[in-house]
């Protein structure tokens, strides 16, 4: 296969013949400012090219382990020990699934997630896609200056409500993080993720759970469907852990590549991005599964079955395990957590705001946004009601997010099992048909989800 000639923005035979060109305008492209800005040279061994595309595997990896995560991971191990582990895992495997399909879509097209919406559908139906997609990143937002003031209260002693107004600080964080380079913030959230696996190593090591438990609680149970409280539980941990923002990040940053632009380069490109973001993903299980052993071994073993919050999961771990830095490890993480959930969420927002409207604005300012509306709510809601409101202020963000999700999903399998928008680069069969399983797996269990919360139960 020849390589593709370029088309503008606008030609028209790029809507009605597919999507395998590239881009001449610059400003047009996923994060331009960084785009094919990390040199892939031609001829690397598999390795050196595996490791040339290694990193936006690992800041999508952090969306699944953001503070968001820890409430029903918590609450799953505490109330049902180790039971939950395989719902974990289902639904990390989902996420690699969905995140392969995001990668592929962003180097096939030339086209992020939030673009390939704007070229594919009506201008009415683009623009709603994009105010739910705006939706999901504030709640997501929410979740991490949840955590964030959380984690800064329980290790400096700062009250919640000062914590919640300092988070908005962080924005200066991503600012010089930008200003560096994108491998520079790759590294960075890589050094956060291992801050995060450390503390939990260390956590599970100090709690000492049954290794036979653990490796039965990866196996489904058929209480997983005969439990209402249990399957519950279990949706909340899907309904947390696949990200719908992360879907338009992954498609954008894979781009920061500068790979051939032929069908080798590009099949070997989403190769390498696939083990890259299935590697990462597996530690984001790993934090995942760790938090729910952490609960099981600690509190579930010592008869607390009921912690669900937080600072409640924090005030127990050192007293239970007998051990002073227990705690203070469990907080850091959370710190380290709410931090890359930061760098991620901001990038997601610049990348949905360019592709669906096109307006560029100073990832700054769109910081300050995106972060001012989370603040808002966080602030009156710790003022009136303090830890308990802004608890519930989490669980409901998660709820929100899992609205959004399929308007996310969805589009993303359309596109990739197209041969007229990807080519030859379209998904085999046998994956569509998994990808459209796991879609109306998410589907009709975050539909019982928000009936469950609408109903109040």
């Amino acid at each position: 296969m020849t390589e593709p000639r370029e088309l503008a923005i606008g030609d028209a035979d790029a809507g009605s013949s597919g999507w395998l060109f590239a881009r001449k305008d610059k400003a047009a492209r996923s994060l331009s400012e960084v785009h094919a800005s990390i040199p892939v040279p031609k001829g690397l061994s598999w390795a050196r090219h595996l490791l040339a595309f290694s990193g936006p595997g690992y800041m999508v990896a952090v969306g699944y382990m953001d503070p968001g995560n820890w409430a029903t991971d918590i609450a799953g191990g505490s109330k049902f020990a180790y039971t939950l582990l395989s719902v974990v895992m289902i639904s990390n495997l989902m996420a690699m699934l969905l995140q392969a399909l995001a990668a592929r879509l962003g180097i096939a097209a030339d086209r992020d997630l939030a673009q390939a919406c704007s070229d594919a559908f009506p201008r009415p139906v683009s623009i709603s896609l994009w105010l739910l997609c705006e939706l999901a990143i504030i709640a997501c937002d929410v979740a991490e200056v949840i955590g964030s003031a959380i984690a800064l209260q329980l290790l400096f002693g700062i009250p919640l409500l000062y914590g919640v107004l300092i988070t908005a600080a962080d924005v200066f964080l991503l600012l010089l993080l930008l200003n560096k380079g994108f491998r520079f913030i790759e590294a960075f959230v890589i050094a956060l993720i291992a801050i995060i696996g450390v503390c939990f190593v260390i956590e599970i090591a100090l709690s000492a759970p049954p290794v036979a438990a653990i490796f039965k609680g990866f196996i489904p149970t058929a209480e997983l469907a005969t439990n209402p409280e249990l399957l519950y539980i279990a949706i909340g941990i899907i309904g947390a852990t696949v990200m719908p923002h992360n879907l338009y990040l992954h498609s954008a940053i894979v781009q920061t590549r500068a790979f051939e632009r032929t069908e080798t380069g590009r099949r070997r490109a989403i190769r390498s991005a696939t083990i890259d973001s299935t590697v990462a993903l597996m530690l984001a299980l790993f934090v995942n599964a760790a938090i729910l052993i952490v609960a099981a071994a600690v509190f579930h073993a010592n008869g607390e079955t009921n912690v669900q919050e937080i600072d409640q999961a924090y005030r127990l771990l050192s007293p239970l395990l007998g051990v002073g830095f227990a705690s203070v490890l469990f907080a850091t993480a959370l710190l380290a957590a709410g931090f890359n959930s930061t760098i991620t969420g901001t990038l997601a927002g610049q990348i949905v705001m360019e592709g669906f409207l096109h307006i560029r604005l100073p990832p700054w300012i769109r910081r300050l946004m995106t972060r001012a509306i989370a603040i808002v709510p966080v602030v009156v809601i710790t003022a009136l009601w303090g830890s308990r409101g802004t608890g519930q202020l989490l669980i409901f963000s998660q709820v929100i997010l899992s609205m959004q999700l399929p308007f996310a999903v969805i589009p993303l399998i359309l596109f990739v099992s197209d041969r007229k928008k990807v080519g030859t680069f379209r998904i085999g069969r046998p994956w569509v048909i998994l990808s459209w399983i796991v879609a109306a797996t998410i589907v009709a269990l975050n539909v019982k989800l928000l009936l469950d919360a609408a109903l109040g139960n």
